[in-house]
């Protein structure tokens, strides 16, 4: 299946909540800011997550926000523009 590039942000008023939601992206994507995460998935994967993420929230008075930013074979750094401190993705390490 294609992988593509996903962008979440959220603001959450609650902070059980908010751990929640911090650690379920952060088991499925890269954290790049306080409420930032980058996420490569394929449509099962991105329909489990947004499941799990509505699971977490409270409709009323929490937003989570999700871009698409196309394909993950593509490179972040061709679209994205950082002022200040460039962005630095996290090192992979394979383990066997």
């Amino acid at each position: 299946m294609n992988r593509r590039r996903y962008l979440f942000t959220y603001d959450i008023t609650d902070d059980k909540r908010r751990d929640r939601v911090f650690k379920t992206l952060r088991d499925s994507g890269d954290h790049a800011q306080y409420s930032v995460f980058f996420c490569e998935l394929n449509k099962r994967e991105l329909a489990d997550l947004q499941g799990r993420l509505d699971e977490s929230i409270n409709s009323r008075q929490d937003q989570i926000m999700i871009l698409d930013l196309g394909e993950a074979h593509n490179p972040l750094e061709g679209g994205l523009r950082c002022l200040g401190k460039a962005y630095q993705p996290p090192t992979r390490v394979l383990v066997v």
